[in-house]
């Protein structure tokens, strides 16, 4: 309560004592709190971020490399970086997961689309930190420190730790001779609002550069929302196209991009079942457990399609049980 009125009394500041009134505006995985502010005449959104646990800097930065870029983000009217609190442009409340329907979807999607490439085409290497291999490899391990060490719980013998580690530097191999551009990092329905222009972006603050089909993963295989993977195979193909005739550095194949968008995925879901598990053990937040079958799903899958992260896969059974329908190899 203290905190929330020493942002009241920031707020009045900043808006010149107009009446306004503050209610929650989204949840957020993070110590970041986001408060609609609604006045007479306009809404707008306050972060709150406490300083001994968040720091501000990264997002006003990427807000100002990304609207640079072109696409919708939140403009910083105001921001308090000591004390963590920012005034942000009200990008309104109709989330992508909100409004996506198989009626909605290829035009939201496109759209999304449409402003990933306009990010990605702003890219150059020496204005976000870079997504490399000390990045990617602890996201790895938040697997076997989270998932395996406190969820399932499951004690890896010997020769399944040696696999898992000998399939993280496989994965590393192709992640890291991927094309960099800028990454948003949770580029997902989430973090997608529907406004005019669409989308709107939010929760951009963790931006590195790195993998060029990163966000794509994050995109269409979302960890809240399922579609058949042929929809989602004739979606990266759409992409895949328009980056090609944007002079994106998409691989020239389509083989071998849906590999590297395949691959990258792995690296991402098993993070993020590392990241679930951590959510729900260390800081109490258990709504995201029902998320982790379609996450699990996505990697079983994935490595059931390429015969080198076989081990991975049956890794993964040992701690799972075999899936009904297990997947075979294709390449």
């Amino acid at each position: 309560m203290e905190r929330l009125q020493e942002l009241e009394n920031w707020l009045k500041k900043r808006l010149l004592r107009q009446a306004f009134s503050l209610a929650p505006a989204s949840a957020d995985a993070s110590f970041r709190r986001y408060f609609r502010v609604s006045t007479p005449g306009r809404s707008y959104i306050a972060m709150d971020a406490p300083p001994d646990k968040e720091d501000c800097r990264p997002y006003v930065h990427v807000a100002r490399v990304f609207g640079a870029a072109g696409v919708h983000v939140p403009e910083v009217l105001e921001q308090d970086l000591a004390r963590g609190f920012l005034l942000l442009t009200d990008l309104e409340s109709t989330t992508y997961l909100q409004a996506l329907s198989d009626s909605t979807a290829d035009e939201l999607y496109r759209d999304a689309v449409d402003a990933l490439i306009r990010i990605q085409l702003a890219s150059r290497p020496d204005q976000l930190p870079e997504y490399g291999k000390d990045l990617l490899l602890r996201e790895l391990r938040l697997f076997p420190e989270w998932y395996l060490g406190r969820h399932r719980p499951h004690t890896l013998l010997p020769s399944e730790r040696e696999q898992l580690e000998s399939m993280f530097a496989l994965i590393l191999q192709n992640n890291l001779a991927q094309p960099r551009v800028f990454v948003h990092r949770d580029y997902h329905s989430r973090n997608l609002m529907v406004t005019t222009p669409n989308p709107g972006i939010l929760d951009f603050q963790d931006a590195v550069y790195g993998p060029v089909t990163y966000d794509l993963v994050s995109l269409f295989k979302d960890a809240y929302v399922h579609w058949d993977e042929e929809r989602i195979l004739d979606w990266t193909i759409r992409y895949w196209e328009k980056a090609k005739r944007a002079r994106l550095p998409v691989a020239p194949d389509f083989g071998d991009f849906y590999r590297d968008f395949e691959w990258m995925g792995v690296q991402r879901h098993v993070k993020v079942l590392g990241i679930f598990a951590r959510l729900c053990h260390r800081d109490g937040k258990d709504g995201y457990l029902k998320d982790m079958p379609l996450v699990m799903d996505y990697l079983r899958r994935a490595c059931g399609r390429y015969r080198e992260l076989a081990p991975l896969l049956r890794v993964l059974e040992a701690i799972e049980g075999a899936p009904e329908n297990r997947v075979g190899y294709t390449f």
